[in-house]
């Protein structure tokens, strides 16, 4: 029988991610989220470089820099007798990676797109892993204070390029400098963007026809009249609306407004907290699903992070509480190594500070700090609950570069941060077998990047990176290793874990070695 504290408890969670491409406005429509929620007091957008009001879930110094969000905050606040979990995630294609695994993490996402440049090919991308794992997906069309494309146009582009049925919850009237307001299909009302122009009414009432009374000064313009139009066209034709399918991830809310100015973003944050849903059963490897209500605690490691505060140089490892309730100093048994571990030191984040946590409930992210125990994909479990949870996406990297320390006297500082920056995942560490060298591996240039930024700034580490361009990674059997089959065209090496694999050069020396070996498999990972 479920325990009813632990299932009122867990009902309370709501645990999303935020997508998006680039400069859509991500980091600002986070902020403004956590005004609502009271975890931070002001809201600074990444763009007021010059007075140091940078957005809360930017951490990282280069991300400060760069105005870009290169690591997957987590943050949380109460509103509306709900927990929200907010995931950000970096827009940064070159760190989708991350984004992937965290978004095993999550219950729901919420696209934002830019009504200027519609759907781009990072939203693209990690659009395709919401649908496939099905979780419902809410759109924020952003940044309504600018002129942008047509509002029809953006759900035509919507439903062709990423294939999901879309119903607008409600429609701007106006754009740009002339933009009125919203009418609000949903909860049938006009928000007005200057209510200080007409009495201070922030909402008005629409009538049994959906109009605003014939009598107020906005009926009479065409900006509003527009609006009406598109209205009645896309209730007469568009989809209808559909909690199950919003639920099964086939349609869409689509919601307008600008994060920038604050406008829209109150009422999508209360009608998305309507829709969104509480926590889900995970999978586990077999294929099962277990359920947030069992009782003994489980949870999964999709994220590592090391040095959150710099002064402590600490590294956490995010776990998504799966099923039970965390309580701290507890044990549990980490499946891996199978070895007791205690959960005594273990965080929340409210945006800008962190505090210890006593309980947390499924659905909840936490952070463990860790001294090198976890790995990413790791379970941690309590008592006799035996499961292991589904293995998190891990991608073959693309690009590589030899590292070595600049200054030989540091050997040690280059040695541990190497160690700690590999194992947050977003890079790949291997040695070559005959020289000792080591290689880096990435999917994106930005990556080498933020690691040699954060081996000076973090491990007090000079590096010297040397490209070595696109390599095509494949791992062999353990028996089948053989140092005569190095060659020029391809690097023998061995990953973090010991096991051995080839950089090729190019297809054609794949190619080449699978005719001269040919008993020899050639795997993407293992």
């Amino acid at each position: 029988m479920t325990n009813p504290h632990l299932k009122e408890e867990v009902a309370k969670r709501r645990t999303f991610a935020i997508i998006s491409h680039p400069d859509a406005g991500k980091t600002t429509i986070t902020e403004q989220l956590l005004l609502f929620g009271g975890a931070i007091r002001q809201a600074g957008t990444v763009k007021g470089k010059k007075t140091g009001n940078f957005a809360k879930s930017d951490w990282m110094e280069i991300e400060k820099q760069r105005g870009i969000s290169v690591t997957s905050s987590v943050m949380q606040f109460d509103y509306d007798g709900k927990r929200v979990n907010i995931l950000d995630t970096p827009g940064h294609e070159d760190f989708s990676e991350d984004t992937y695994r965290t978004l095993m993490a999550v219950d729901a996402a919420v696209m934002v797109v830019d009504t200027a440049k519609g759907i781009e090919a990072q939203t693209k991308k990690l659009f395709k892993v919401v649908k496939d794992r099905g979780i419902p997906v809410f759109t924020f069309m952003n940044k309504l204070d600018r002129d942008g494309r047509e509002p029809l146009d953006l759900l035509a582009e919507l439903e062709e390029v990423l294939g999901i049925e879309s119903y607008p919850m409600n429609w701007p009237i106006g754009m740009g400098k002339g933009l009125e307001g919203l009418y609000d299909v949903y909860h049938k009302r006009v928000e007005l963007r200057h209510p200080e122009q007409y009495d201070n009414e922030r909402f008005i009432a629409l009538d049994e026809t959906g109009n605003i009374p014939t009598a107020h000064k906005l009926y009479s313009n065409d900006v509003y009249s527009q609006a009406q139009e598109d209205i009645e066209l896309l209730l007469e034709a568009g989809n209808e609306f559909s909690t199950e399918r919003i639920a099964a991830g086939e349609l869409t809310p689509v919601f307008f407004g600008s994060a920038l100015t604050n406008f829209g973003v109150q009422t999508f944050l209360e009608t998305f907290l309507q829709f969104a849903p509480e926590p889900q059963g995970t999978k586990t490897i077999d294929g099962e699903m277990v359920s947030p209500y069992t009782e003994e605690f489980s949870g999964f490691v999709f994220k590592i992070q090391a040095n959150m505060n710099p002064a402590h140089r600490d590294r956490i490892a995010f776990v998504r509480i799966a099923s039970g309730t965390f309580e701290r100093g507890m044990a549990v048994n980490l499946s891996r190594t199978n070895k007791a571990v205690k959960l005594s030191n273990v965080t929340q984040f409210m945006a800008d500070s962190r505090e210890n946590v006593e309980t947390a409930v499924a659905g909840d992210i936490i952070g463990v700090y860790d001294t090198g125990t976890y790995q990413v994909g790791d379970t941690l479990r309590q008592g006799k609950l035996k499961v292991e949870y589904e293995e998190l996406p891990t991608f073959t990297p693309e690009l590589f570069m030899k590292v070595s320390a600049k200054n030989v006297m540091k050997q040690k500082s280059f040695h541990k941060g190497i160690q700690q920056l590999v194992q947050e995942g977003a890079i790949q560490l291997y040695t070559t077998v005959q020289t000792n060298d080591y290689v880096i591996g990435a999917v994106g240039q930005l990556q080498f990047e933020v690691f040699q930024y954060r081996m000076l700034n973090e491990y007090n580490a000079e590096v010297v990176m040397s490209p070595m361009g696109n390599k095509t990674a494949r791992w062999i059997d353990p028996e089948d290793f053989d140092e005569r089959m190095s060659s020029s065209r391809n690097i023998l090496a061995r990953d973090r874990f010991g096991n051995p694999l080839f950089l090729f050069e190019n297809e054609f020396a794949m190619r080449w070695f699978s005719d001269k070996y040919p008993n020899v498999e050639l795997k993407s990972l293992l």
